[in-house]
């Protein structure tokens, strides 16, 4: 039955079905208590984790794989990448600067609003990183029908699952209500099905663009890991705990990466 549908719909369910497991990673915060300091900057030191292995596993090296499919090996895939990744640190950068300090709660100021701040940077990077994500899962499927996108959208999904719960456990360490910590981690995974009606749609197009998203997202990522989420999950003591949930967080996503190719 999959294989009678047009590559547009499975590019498009494809991506869906991958930026859905954003969500269902995130469903263990809606049984679970509200987490203090310690655990707080263990989830988030697992999230730099995540999104470290995902910057090089999941988005640098498929650029570079992307470009030099087009290119050949030489240094035109090396540039493409490198411009890309400082591209996308900048961006973050400039959004860094002048992202408000409140968002959906008013009155926070001083530390409590940088701190709010810095969690939904995070949160942007995640979807930033979605987008390219899903774009690759739509050109798999356009490209290559059925058998070439199942594998790609299979592996996005697994990976898709534990950023969803550290983006659901930062909010609940922020304040914010079970559901609604749910339902803002369910929703950093709805750009990916945008990203695969862009892909499979116009296959011919994103094809080249496929390396420069990939690898802008890495960029956007790397800026956050660095200048936000290891910085605070240094702040309060917690030292220990955030580099043993990075080391967990890097170590499982790059097993998923590597075992679903």
């Amino acid at each position: 039955m999959a294989e009678d549908m047009s590559p547009l719909l499975l590019g498009t369910l494809g991506s869906l079905a991958a930026g859905s497991c954003t969500a269902l990673g995130a469903v263990p915060v809606l049984f679970g208590r509200r987490p203090g300091g310690a655990l707080r900057d263990l989830s988030l030191g697992f999230a730099a984790g995540v999104m470290l292995s995902a910057s090089f596993f999941s988005l640098i090296i498929p650029a570079l794989d992307a470009a030099e499919r087009q290119f050949g090996a030489g240094a035109i895939p090396a540039a493409i990448a490198c411009t890309a990744i400082l591209l996308g640190m900048a961006t973050v950068a400039l959004m860094n600067e002048f992202l408000p300090h409140e968002h959906f709660k008013s009155g926070r100021e001083g530390p409590e609003a940088a701190s709010l701040r810095r969690i939904w940077l995070f949160i942007i990077a995640i979807t930033i990183h979605n987008m390219p994500e899903g774009l690759a899962v739509g050109v798999g499927f356009g490209a290559h029908g059925f058998e070439g996108g199942l594998p790609l959208a299979t592996g996005i999904g697994l990976q898709n699952a534990p950023e969803g719960l550290a983006v659901a456990v930062s909010l609940l360490g922020e304040g914010y209500s079970k559901w609604r910590a749910f339902v803002i981690a369910g929703l950093t995974g709805l750009v990916e099905p945008l990203g695969g009606l862009l892909g499979a749609g116009l296959v011919g197009i994103s094809q080249p663009l496929l390396p420069w998203g990939l690898a802008f997202a890495a960029g956007a990522m790397l800026y956050v890991i660095s200048h936000e989420i290891i910085p605070e999950t240094h702040r309060s003591g917690h030292q220990k705990q955030a580099t043993f949930g990075l080391a967990i967080g890097l170590v499982i996503m790059l097993f998923l990466d590597v075992w679903l190719g």
